[in-house]
């Protein structure tokens, strides 16, 4: 066999070759311990065919190991039973198959599989999945349930009744799955990603009747959970009873106790919302005329104070006011008015006794000069020189005269 054999299709290899060279390098790996669930197990004579499933993924294992191995294991073997086992990798040239040449086997106790969902629980817990502020609150009333649960199942039953009992026009959309074994938790991802997909789907509900640790195994799947957590529709886990707590329960948004309680919390039971409503109504009613009661007693009081029983108090007392007011001035413009009209009669009586007329109504006379530039009333008689011309006026007229000597010498004899 020359170095460039196999490069080209003009120097093939020989089956036997690739073959052999493949057992070859597979023998070199030493041995491993392998856990999964066994799905088929073939007794035959002296050997025993199975076939070892990871629960997590679609892959699986053929191992092969001597019959007495099955029947010393510590459990009795059967299809699900979660193992851990020893083995070889081997190549079998003549079919071209790979196997596990299993050696020990050991089935996963109670305790490791506690010790295992604790690891997993510490684990998402630090990650932050259980985080409260992450959770998503379900819808008041959703328009469609979206329900995965074993074909057939109490838990479908007791979802179904219950909320339909509770709201009779709820809507389901049923995904049955495998809720325990080898591809529980394959088909409850597929189904949990198609209902989060549907735009019609409000909340998703899985469901699943109790059982032992085992069988609830796949709902403490990593898988499963981290499948949950990056739902979109808020999820609700009513996984076996009140005492089963799968790690599934702490990543879901809302933990049920049991599926007939993830009922109750998916839907709203009509009849209490009725009463509920009728209730409401009573007590706002009540509220209301009590209130009216209460502003028709505060109404009542205010008015009931003098400010408003006789809102024109103060305007009366005001228009009191305003009438003493008035009438005081009228009184004081009315005697002022009157000192006044004295004071004139008076100032007229003696303008009339002192005035011009009056005195020559009592025989005196004005005596004027007319033959001077600026006539003016004489009070002496140097004023009257002879020939003077003057006019003298008297109470009903007046005359002209002329001064002669004998008035001139009668004053000069005085």
């Amino acid at each position: 066999m020359t170095s460039a054999q196999g490069s080209s299709a003009e120097n093939p290899f020989p089956v036997r070759a690739v073959a052999t060279r493949v057992a070859a390098w597979i023998d070199k790996l030493g041995t491993v311990w392998v856990e999964g669930q066994l799905t088929q197990i073939n007794l035959r004579s002296s050997t025993a065919y199975m076939v070892l499933r990871d629960p997590a993924a679609n892959m699986s294992l053929d191992i092969i190991c001597p019959r007495d191995l099955v029947a010393a294991a510590p459990v009795k073997l059967t299809e699900g039973t979660q193992v851990i086992v020893r083995g070889k990798p081997s190549f079998y040239t003549v079919r071209g198959s790979f196997s596990l040449r299993v050696n020990a086997i050991r089935a996963v106790g109670l305790g490791e599989l506690l010790a295992r969902i604790e690891r997993l629980r510490r684990l998402l817990e630090a990650e932050g999945l259980f985080d409260p502020r992450l959770k998503r609150p379900l819808p008041f009333l959703p328009s469609t349930i979206g329900l995965i649960t074993g074909r057939a199942s109490a838990a479908e039953h007791d979802v179904t009744t219950v909320a339909g009992q509770r709201w009779p026009a709820v809507r389901f959309a049923i995904r049955n799955t495998a809720v325990q074994g080898a591809n529980a938790v394959t088909q409850i991802v597929a189904a949990l990603a198609e209902l989060d997909a549907d735009p019609e789907v409000d909340v998703i509900v899985i469901a699943r009747g109790g059982g032992s640790v085992e069988d609830l195994l796949p709902f403490s799947d990593e898988t499963l959970c981290r499948a949950i957590a990056a739902c979109t529709t808020p999820v609700v886990s009513a996984i076996g009873h009140e005492p089963d707590n799968p790690v599934c329960d702490l990543v879901a948004d809302v933990r049920a106790a049991t599926p007939t309680d993830a009922a109750k919390r998916a839907v709203p039971d009509v009849s209490a919302e009725l009463t509920a409503i009728a209730e409401l109504r009573r007590r706002s009613a009540h509220a209301l005329r009590n209130w009216v009661h209460r502003e028709e007693r505060g109404l009542a009081g205010l008015r009931a104070r003098p400010v408003l029983a006789r809102p024109l108090t103060m305007i009366d007392a005001r228009a009191d006011d305003i009438t003493r007011m008035r009438s005081a001035l009228r009184r004081d413009i009315t005697r002022a008015v009157d000192g006044e009209q004295r004071r004139i009669e008076h100032l007229s009586a003696r303008l009339s006794t002192l005035g011009p007329a009056q005195t020559l109504a009592r025989g005196y006379a004005v005596v004027q000069r007319l033959d001077i530039d600026d006539p003016h009333a004489v009070s002496s008689v140097d004023d009257l020189p002879a020939g003077a011309r003057i006019r003298i006026r008297v109470a009903d007229g007046s005359a002209p005269a002329v001064i002669d000597t004998a008035a001139v010498e009668a004053k000069e004899e005085q």
